[in-house]
């Protein structure tokens, strides 16, 4: 018999498209498991992904997840995809005519599915039940429970407050937000002894309290690991965007011991994209943070190691080892490393800008924010794709969208289809040859100063919120006599470092670097921080791979 779930809300949930099925699916599963588990049918895979949201909301746990293979609008493989965001610990079983066998098998790729059912299942204590059992008794004994929300107590136009937010968001931990000037808010204050002059304060899940905590302490008190558990590794990967995990994920699932080292959040500038939409393989489009959870789990499935909150400060050559020096004087070292450090947004010069940062000026998508913009106005500078993005996502609840473009168009810098988009979005604008001259407001943005390029005539307007994509201003200053760099800072790499066909001056090797090889041997560069990359996702995480494929190589001869 079924044992009893460790809670009275825990649910099994079935879909098929056919009712008859379903109800016999449903009927069978109550039969045996009704007692110990809630029993949730539906009879689409959009009405499925509907009743796990709410399950999520309402924070009930999801044990098993029985979907059919053949369902229209969403087939079963889909459904579980975008399940797996939902209930990532739930075990996933396709049930499958006897033609759709090989689908089932390709599915154990895509949604690392635990079981394929083949219908009819009669007799189901012969072909239903014991698969079910085993899988339930999996689910117990794994780490299946939610996380409870950390708590967070901060003023609304706080900058390190922002910051805390949104870092807890990138990095995928639960949070719960609550402003110092309301009830809740005052109530946790008292309960963890503080007056609130020192903001935010952070009650994690265990009931720690973290006044003002810098982004180590928050780090590691939120369960996130920051420390390497060895010394040395076969590769040392810098940077979690997407190069830096599909370095990861390549170089573990290859049988490197690998450690991947991310300053904040994995993902990089990709990962707080709202919507990826010509990524390979998503074509109804796929978030920056869901994209990026999926790959830091793969990673971790081949057990790639992933620190958070340390910054590297230095790269130093110590015979065949590479060592990389953190911040706070400790080091590790491997074989070779990865350079994937990626690039960060420029800063606008605009006077006062600085002064908000975090009070209704921010660099990048900032999406914790994207709820109190709701039926306001939103001014967004710069013309790219991350820019377009960001403005058809906040389209959705502000009341209008600025883009301001320094050049004539968008077209010389965003892709086609978003500036169709935009074009189609009766709340979204283009004021091309506009830039922000300056910026005001006391304590939080209140007005912006604009510019026209081409008359200089100014206008003031009324704004609370600017969100700035500008440029590419790669985190390379670390390297500074160690690795060539161009003038801007992009790391040289492969054909770059032998223009004239030698090699660079403290070359060793009889052999000219690699295509993705820096001047120092074994460490090679992947995605934007390197000279004339790409500058896109896809490129990004395929040079991450060919980086691994390079590392093998430069092992192998050493």
């Amino acid at each position: 018999m079924a044992q009893a779930a460790d809670s009275a809300r825990t649910v099994i949930l079935t879909v098929d498209d056919d009712p008859g099925v379903s109800r016999a699916v449903a009927r069978d599963l109550r039969r045996r498991y009704g007692a110990s588990y809630r029993i949730v049918r539906a009879e689409s895979g959009e009405s499925a992904l509907e009743a796990l949201r709410e399950l999520k909301l309402r924070g009930d746990l999801v044990a098993v997840i029985l979907a059919d293979y053949r369902m229209p609008q969403m087939n079963g493989i889909e459904f579980l995809e975008q399940a797996l965001d939902v209930y990532p610990g739930a075990r996933r079983v396709l049930l499958t005519a006897y033609a759709d066998t090989s689908a089932a098998i390709d599915a154990i790729n895509v949604v690392d599915l635990d079981h394929y059912l083949l219908k009819p299942w009669d007799p189901p204590e012969e072909k239903l039940y014991p698969v079910l059992d085993d899988l339930l008794d999996a689910w117990r004994a794994s780490d299946y429970r939610p996380v409870p929300a950390t708590k967070v107590v901060g003023h609304r136009w706080s900058a390190r407050s922002s910051q805390v937010r949104e870092f807890l968001a990138r990095n995928q931990v639960p949070y719960r937000w609550y402003s110092a000037d309301e009830p809740e808010g005052q109530r946790l204050l008292a309960a963890a002894g503080v007056d609130g002059r020192r903001l935010p304060l952070v009650v994690t899940a265990e009931g720690t309290p973290l006044v003002e905590p810098d982004v180590p302490e928050l780090a590691s008190q939120v369960g996130l690991a920051t420390t390497p558990t060895a010394e040395f590794y076969d590769l040392v990967v810098i940077g979690g965007g997407p190069a830096g995990l599909g370095a990861a994920v390549y170089g573990a699932s290859e049988g490197l011991r690998t450690v991947l080292v991310e300053r904040s959040a994995t993902g990089g500038q990709a990962g707080q994209s709202s919507r990826i939409e010509n990524y390979l393989g998503f074509p109804d489009g796929v978030s920056g943070g869901q994209l990026t959870e999926r790959a830091r789990r793969q990673a971790a499935k081949f057990g790639a190691e992933i620190l958070t909150a340390r910054e590297v400060t230095g790269l130093e050559v110590n015979g065949s080892a590479r060592v990389v020096r953190f911040s706070d004087g400790s080091a590790v070292a491997a074989h070779s490393v990865i350079l994937a450090t990626g690039v960060s947004y420029r800063q606008l010069a605009a006077p006062g800008c600085d002064d908000l940062t975090g009070c209704g000026v921010f660099y990048g998508s900032a999406l914790t924010e994207a709820a109190s913009c709701q039926g306001h106005d939103v001014y967004i500078v710069g013309g790219a794709n991350s820019a377009g993005q960001a403005a058809m996502y906040l389209s959705r609840g502000a009341k209008s969208v600025t883009l301001l473009v320094r050049g004539e168009s968008l077209a010389a810098s965003m892709s086609h289809y978003l500036i169709q988009q935009i074009e189609e979005a009766p709340n979204i604008s283009v004021r091309a040859g506009t830039v922000v001259e300056s910026a005001h407001g006391e304590g939080h943005l209140e007005q912006l100063t604009l510019r026209d390029v081409a008359t200089g005539q100014s206008e003031l307007v009324d704004a609370q919120w600017l969100f700035v994509f500008i440029g590419a201003a790669p985190l390379t200053g670390w390297l500074d006599g160690a690795v060539l760099r161009d003038e801007r800072g992009f790391i040289l790499a492969g054909p770059d470092l032998t223009p004239d066909g030698r090699p660079p001056a403290d070359w060793e090797l009889d052999r000219p670097p690699y295509h993705l090889e820096t001047n120092i041997p074994g460490v090679f560069v992947a995605g934007d921080a390197r000279a004339e990359s790409a500058k896109r996702v896809a490129s990004a995480v395929g040079e991450g791979a060919m980086a691994v494929m390079l590392v093998h190589r430069y092992l192998e001869q050493s």
